[in-house]
């Protein structure tokens, strides 16, 4: 009673494809591998110290650091 055989294993197989359809399990299988992929780069992405970024990355800080120092001066 333990753990399932090969056969078992092969009609479990059989069943889902024949409830989902080829189709739309490799659809779902695209969609989660294309999700992994977006994951891994972001977290790629999130390491990367904030002189590796991008150019667009360090005009956004420029100008973040230009606005707060233009309402400094306003008060």
């Amino acid at each position: 009673m333990g753990s399932f055989s090969i056969w078992h294993w092969l009609v479990v197989l059989v069943i889902v494809l024949l409830v989902f359809g080829t189709k739309r399990l490799t659809s779902g299988a695209k969609d989660l591998g294309s999700a992994v992929k977006e994951f891994k780069k972001g977290m790629r992405e999130e390491d990367k110290p904030a002189a590796q970024l991008g150019d667009d990355s360090r005009k956004a800080e420029k100008s973040a650091e230009t606005q707060a120092e233009h309402d400094r001066e306003a008060r």
